[in-house]
């Protein structure tokens, strides 16, 4: 099945595409689809891997063994004969202290929403979001599912250093720090779950498709 308008589909290197199925704003129904895609994908001759993004998909091949035309055609086939999956994914709870000096643009934010900083949190706290891709570091995830109300444009000027652990904003998403990076998301809170461990068995705590619910462990002014 097709959800929303053909995707565009354009060269990302020698040897990538970039399938972008967005639309005006982000939509959960497209990302099942991207994901439903790139599982498709990887079982294409001469594809070597594929990675979801927000609403878009990065498709890598080989140009000895295949080439982007036809890889291409291919991908638009995919998005129009395939069905959207919801990943089966694991509910994580993830307590979060708010504010304070691991928090510091709590109250910028509450500012910007017109709310205090009880109900800003509270807000935000209340939702259920969902992993719709891993990147931009190892194991940092992209959440959808913030409130609108909620919503924040990243800052003009990134920070040069964002601790591991920090609870941030960015948009209309939501993210947790897997390590210090720089960033220019705000930071509303920090957690000491660890969401990316290279000493562990699996190195990476959230997969797509997994939920998150952030649990208010304290408030600090």
């Amino acid at each position: 099945m097709t959800i929303g308008p053909a995707p565009r589909i354009s060269l990302a290197g020698s040897g990538a595409l970039l399938l972008d199925g967005a639309q005006a704003r982000f939509d959960d129904a497209t990302q099942e689809l991207v994901w439903a895609v790139a599982g498709a994908a990887r079982g294409l001759d001469g594809v070597r891997e594929a990675v979801p993004g927000m609403n878009n998909l990065l498709v890598l091949f080989d140009p000895l063994v295949t080439d982007a035309l036809s890889v291409g055609e291919q991908l638009q086939s995919l998005w129009v004969g395939t069905d959207p999956q919801a990943a089966a994914g694991t509910l994580h709870r993830i307590p979060v202290h708010y504010g304070g000096s691991r928090g510091e643009d709590l109250a910028g934010w509450a500012a910007h929403c017109g709310l205090s900083l009880e109900e800003t949190v509270n807000r935000h706290a209340a939702a259920t979001y969902s992993v719709a891709a891993i990147g931009a570091m190892p194991g940092f995830p992209y959440l959808s599912g913030l409130e609108p109300r909620l919503t924040w444009p990243r800052r003009n000027n990134p920070r040069l250093k964002v601790a591991e652990g920090a609870v941030i904003i960015g948009g209309a998403q939501a993210g947790v720090m897997p390590m210090a990076a720089p960033s220019g998301w705000h930071i509303i809170g920090h957690t000491d779950v660890k969401i990316f461990d290279i000493q562990a068995q699996s190195p990476v705590l959230l997969r797509p498709g997994d939920k998150i619910r952030f649990e208010i462990a304290g408030i600090e002014q």
